[in-house]
């Protein structure tokens, strides 16, 4: 049974991470808190009698791209099927009954973090609605810069919303187009939108991907002995012993569909003036899994690659090198290399620990960094360490691992960001703090250096990371990737920010949003 869409506490929306932890303290406590959230995965198969369960298999391969929520829609050829749940893949998805409550040869699927809306059930996505071209759900990676301005335009028309989703303002621009055929549809509504998306869309006789005109959200296309596979990574396309075919391009649409004898087949058509892509670097740094293939470029070996670049420009004297687990130990494994020190697994991450452990009594809070990461005392004490992490946001949670570090024994601290300072917000679909709250963004290198407690401080440069991209250095003129975090310069234009809209509550009027 799907969890109740209520108003009970939900721990994971902003407005209880107050309730129930007063403001800021969730921050300081739990690790979980200071790291740049996931975005969403998306996924979607067609023509396979298996469509429900290699949907469930893709979306656990991306489970690290979101846990809040998850869901399937399948279409069996009379009727569509969904489920939606809070939670993880595994606990509402893994049984035997699956193709029987989810029948159908087409599936497609998300896993979410919710950077636009609550963390609540009515936001769970697949969205299914019913159109006057027929059935059709949608699942979405990404945000919409212009979503909130887009919504007021539609409510004043008398558009009616079920969510507080940024993915509901595309099914309503689909719904209203004027076109004929879900296809012609679907790409006025895209001309209609900004920001990153990547889309994977179902209706009763085909399946639609789609990639932002920049390219910025990641989408992959497979094959899985002739049914075609959507996907946010090649890592789903490995968990299911899919062939990768190619990365779908930006600004494009892939329409899949069946021919005459009842095979696949697959229609590419271009929604946006042609331009150079520009995708998200941050998924190189932290987002991806390490095994993914991300444009071509293997994200474990660009994470490596980073390493090596950051000894080159910020060496230590030290006896170890030391990752922060786990995004950050390839990064570390490189620096090790380059820099002719120990890799050495200083820290050890409990994997088996959950956001919801984390509690109010303030004595537990205390505990959140040690709930995740333990000291390995006999690699650290008497040492001089370099600690190397994938990147810095708030710094509350470097600094309790390097006082960790300190109470093991290691006798100097040195940090490294295998990125560069993060001194800019995202608003692409990364849920990250305000740049008030951005260490970086507030502090010169001396003063974060004072408040991480460590003897030396160093960042990658952002040459340094588009070296490990494969690249001379960032072109100014015309960059080659995504990158405002580090350096503020924003790809599309960000209506709602520039209107003042962000801020605005959304909250359904008839419904509680606790």
């Amino acid at each position: 049974m799907n969890p109740r869409d209520t108003a009970q506490l939900d721990p994971l929306s902003s407005k209880n991470r107050v309730a129930l932890f007063g403001q800021g303290s969730r921050a300081d406590d739990d690790p979980d808190a200071d790291r740049p959230h996931e975005e969403c995965g998306v996924f979607g198969v067609f023509g396979s009698e298996d469509a429900a369960v290699l949907a469930a298999l893709g979306l656990h391969a991306l489970q690290h791209r979101g846990q809040e929520g998850c869901g399937i829609a399948t279409f069996d050829g009379a009727l569509f099927h969904t489920e939606r749940h809070l939670g993880l893949v595994g606990d509402h998805f893994a049984h035997g009954e699956l193709p029987n409550r989810l029948p159908g040869f087409a599936a497609i699927g998300h896993t979410r973090y919710a950077t636009q809306g609550g963390a609540l059930l009515r936001n769970v996505q697949p969205l299914l609605a019913d159109l006057s071209c027929g059935g059709f759900a949608v699942a979405h990676n990404g945000h919409l810069t212009n979503a909130r301005a887009l919504r007021d335009e539609l409510v004043e028309a008398g558009a009616i919303f079920q969510s507080t989703s940024d993915t509901e303002v595309l099914l309503q621009l689909i719904a209203r187009s004027r076109r004929t055929g879900v296809v012609d549809r679907m790409v006025d509504a895209l001309r209609q939108i900004d920001g990153a998306y990547a889309l994977v869309c179902l209706t009763n006789n085909m399946i639609i991907g789609a990639r932002d005109p920049l390219g910025i959200r990641p989408l992959v296309l497979g094959d899985l002995h002739g049914a075609p596979i959507l996907a946010s990574e090649t890592c789903a396309l490995d968990m299911i012993g899919a062939s990768y075919t190619r990365t779908v391009a930006n600004g494009e649409m892939v329409v899949i569909t069946r021919d005459g004898a009842g095979r696949a087949q697959m229609e590419s058509r271009r929604f946006s003036p042609a331009c150079p892509a520009r995708p998200d670097i941050f998924e190189y740094v932290y987002f991806s899994r390490p095994d993914s293939v991300i444009e071509g470029r293997s994200v474990y070996e660009v994470r490596r690659r980073m390493g090596r670049r950051l000894a080159e420009e910020q060496s230590a004297i030290a006896d170890v090198v030391v990752p922060v687990p786990d995004s950050g130990v390839p990064a570390a494994m490189g620096f090790a290399e380059t820099s002719g020190l120990p890799f050495e697994l200083g820290i050890v991450r409990n994997h088996y620990v959950g956001r919801t452990f984390i509690q109010p009594r303030q004595e537990i809070r205390q505990l959140g960094v040690r709930l995740k990461h333990s000291a390995n005392r006999a690699v650290l004490k008497g040492k001089r360490v370099v600690l190397v992490d994938d990147s810095i946001v708030r710094g509350t949670t470097s600094r309790k691992i390097v006082q960790m570090v300190r109470e093991a024994g290691a006798v100097e601290v040195h940090f490294r960001s295998a990125s560069p300072p993060i001194r800019w917000p995202d608003f692409y679909g990364i849920d990250m703090p305000s740049r008030t709250e951005l260490m970086a963004a507030q502090l010169d290198l001396a003063a974060m250096r004072e408040r991480l407690e460590v003897d030396s401080l160093g960042f990658l440069s952002v040459d340094g990371l588009y070296w490990a991209m494969g690249e001379p250095g960032r072109d100014m003129a015309s960059p080659q990737f995504t990158d405002h975090c580090f350096t503020g310069d924003y790809p599309t234009r960000l209506m709602d920010h520039e209107q003042e809209r962000a801020d605005k509550d959304l909250q359904l009027s008839l419904l509680v949003e606790a």
